[in-house]
């Protein structure tokens, strides 16, 4: 009886145990539910989704004249979300076939019924997203918003991920200086140099992971939008970037050169107007392209074009005449153990420093230094440091080389290193070094920073502007600028250069011809040493300015290591510079003289004009045009009815703008187009030059922000 009493009681204490536990189930069941049910779910919600950047469209990169040489082409992966909650089974069975058909139309890779098989599919497996297609097309992404069920914007299922591909539109021009953006890579040139301000800042957008580890965007009102970047203005002129490649090709082609370059700039700004730099491609002999900066970042040996350095100094501190008797002999000379020597045979065993020059011979160049120099060679070195050779200049552009000077307190100076400076070796200057001192000369004597960027814009508005940089008020005195401008002019009238033979305009410049040490891996005592091997290759420069008189444009060209049997600057690089400097003449207004005796004179109205009505209303004061009285703000155009007087109408440009609606903007300058456009999200891309004629999104149509257009100029 007893057993069976404790059997009971153990089995109601059991009993009643799991019925507390079931209790306490129930309980944690309900807390869990009802309590902390937002607060978990919120946590699983956190598991299966994620905030992603959005990236931010590049600023694009444009040239002096507005021409586009870099900018970011959206392109779009694009997915469908046929089981969105606003496609009813009615919405999706009436426009599936028509969706499927033009799907198949638009992209061509799978036939109207294979797309018909995805969509079905994915419809009755509630597939939240299907991958449609990669790398679409701004142009396509719009015609896809208008097919069936996806013109129901975010409720009609089509989930669209942009990405940015950065395109250079002249591929080549000037392309190591503009450089390149790409993901996973630190931008070079002009790119890497004002990445901060082309980058703009990203956005932010929910990403969801759904079946398959895969993620999908969310719809969400409260997704950030990314901040596209600034527009870069530069000083390079795309047209004479042409030219000058051009004609450097021609002549490293003819010569089968190892590299080459060349630098137009503007004497009194400093604005880079074209900068060239080619390689001989490794696969085909007869190719170059842009894959080094020779220009800013490859300091060497310079030759003769050092010569300019040599005098300045010693005409400068010693007031040498150009007439002072130099003797030469027979074109050769000893400095200890190393034999000097000219190219050629002198003209005669005395030569005034005007021939030595204008003959560039090494020996008389070497006897003048040494003459006034030879009892303190820190002077000369000290004279040379005060050029800015052996500096930076301060770039705007990463990778720039540093010149070297030999000092005389360096182990690296002998008793030769005096005369060989002079005449241009045992230095290392950049291609753009060399131009800046020429330059300087060219401007009497001031100094100024070479430079690349013109201005950044925003949305069309200047945000921040580029002016002339000084390096050196004055680099030597102005009776000394006279004297160099003298025996510049003379190399090219009487010299090495004049075989240039350009009738048009006088030149001022100095042919240069070095021979440089070829680098490599050499074998020392059985390990691998990098140093001179071999024979050394020949450069060929000239560089120098134009027109003589006034000067506007300074020039250098240098090419590597011609191998045809011709390497001489004048013969080499002197046609190339010929050419750049011919070209930029007869293409430049800033030759040509007016004829019109300061008159100003219209015959006849323009048929379209469409400005800011202030501006126009002055423009018709200035010209003393009838015209009727407008001096607002806003755009107007010119009622053609009366082809006497300008009268005013508003054309509405604005007003539609801000509806979303694209207007007439034939006639508009590309300074308008682009003013109006920006301010309202639209990206413009200009082809050609004037005003504009053609416009790549219609009249009426809508648009919204982030939409780019093309216009067209004539």
């Amino acid at each position: 009886m007893n057993e069976k009493k404790n059997i009971l009681s153990r089995t109601y204490l059991v009993y009643i145990f799991m019925c507390v536990f079931a209790i306490g189930i129930l309980y944690r069941i309900c807390v869990i539910q009802f309590v902390q049910g937002e607060e978990w779910r919120n946590k699983a919600e956190a598991y299966t989704t994620k905030l992603d950047s959005v990236e931010a469209v590049r600023g694009n990169i444009f040239d002096a004249n507005g021409a586009l040489l870099a900018t970011s082409l959206p392109y779009y992966e694009i997915a469908v979300d046929i089981n969105a909650p606003s496609i009813t089974e009615k919405l999706y069975k009436s426009n599936r076939d028509s969706l499927a058909y033009l799907l198949s139309n638009l992209f061509g890779d799978k036939t109207e019924r294979d797309y018909l098989k995805i969509l079905n599919k994915a419809r009755k497996n509630n597939d939240r997203y299907v991958l449609l297609q990669r790398n679409v097309s701004y142009k396509d992404l719009q015609i896809l918003k208008a097919f069936p069920i996806f013109r129901k914007g975010r409720r009609g299922g089509l989930v669209t991920l942009q990405t940015n591909r950065r395109e250079r539109p002249f591929q080549m021009l000037a392309g190591r200086t503009i450089g390149m953006a790409r993901t996973g890579i630190k931008p070079v040139g002009l790119e890497g140099a004002f990445d901060s301000i082309l980058s703009g800042i990203s956005g932010k957008r929910l990403m969801q992971q759904i079946a398959g580890g895969v993620w999908r965007p969310i719809n969400d009102e409260n997704e950030v939008e990314p901040k596209d970047g600034n527009d870069l203005y530069t000083t390079i002129d795309i047209n004479i970037q042409d030219v000058a490649q051009q004609a450097l090709m021609k002549s490293l082609q003819k010569n089968s050169a190892s590299h080459g370059c060349a630098i137009l700039m503007e004497v009194k700004t400093g604005a880079i107007k074209a900068i060239v730099n080619l390689t001989k491609s490794t696969r085909d002999t007869n190719s170059y392209n842009e894959s080094f900066n020779y220009a800013i970042g490859y300091p060497t040996e310079p030759g003769s074009t050092f010569k300019l350095a040599s005098m300045l100094a010693v005409i400068d501190e010693f007031n040498v005449s150009l007439d002072e008797k130099v003797a030469v002999g027979n074109g050769e000379c000893m400095y200890f153990d190393k034999k000097v020597k000219d190219s050629h045979a002198p003209e005669s065993p005395t030569l005034t420093l005007q021939r030595v020059f204008e003959t560039s011979s090494n020996v008389g160049v070497s006897k003048i230094i040494t003459k006034y120099y030879s009892k303190n060679p820190q002077q000369f070195a000290n004279k040379l440091n005060s050029f800015h050779l052996n500096e930076k200049l301060g770039l705007s552009i990463p990778g720039e080389g540093k010149g070297v000077i030999p000092q005389t307190r360096t182990r690296f100076w002998s008793g030769v290193t005096l005369p060989q400076l002079s005449y241009g070796y045992e230095s290392l200057i950049t291609p753009l070094q060399t131009l800046t001192l020429y330059n300087a000369v060219a401007n009497d004597g001031k100094m100024v920073k070479p430079r690349f960027i013109k201005e950044i814009k925003r949305n069309g508005v200047v945000i921040k502007t580029y002016g002339t940089e000084i390096i050196e008020e004055q680099i030597v005195k102005k009776e000394t600028i006279v004297k160099a401008k003298k025996l510049l002019e003379g190399v090219v009238k009487n010299g090495s250069g004049k075989t240039l033979n350009i009738t048009a305009f006088n030149v001022g410049g100095k042919t240069g011809t070095a021979q440089i040490a070829k680098t490599g891996a050499k074998k020392v005592k059985g390990k691998s040493v990098y140093g001179e091997v071999g024979d050394r290759n020949y450069q060929a420069s000239f560089v120098g300015y134009f027109p003589a008189e006034n000067p506007l444009y300074s020039c250098i060209v240098v090419i590597n290591s011609p191998v045809n049997g011709v390497y001489y600057g004048a013969a080499v690089a002197g046609p190339v510079f010929k050419e750049i400097a011919e070209k930029v003449y007869s293409g430049s207004l800033d030759f040509i003289h007016p004829i019109n005796n300061n008159k100003n004179l219209i015959t006849k109205l323009p048929n379209t004009i469409i400005t800011k009505g202030n501006e126009l209303s002055s423009m018709a004061k200035f010209f003393s045009i009838p015209s009727s009285n407008s001096d607002n703000v806003k755009f107007v155009s010119r009622d053609t009815k009366d082809t006497a007087k300008i009268i005013f109408s508003d054309n509405n440009i604005e007003s539609q703008l801000k509806k979303g609606i694209m207007p007439s903007l034939h006639g508009l300058s590309a300074k308008d187009a682009i003013f109006l456009l920006e301010n309202n999200g639209v990206h413009v891309q200009l082809q050609g030059f004037g005003s504009v004629q053609k416009q790549s999104i219609e009249v009426g149509q809508k648009f919204t922000k982030g939409n780019k257009i093309v216009l067209t100029l004539i």
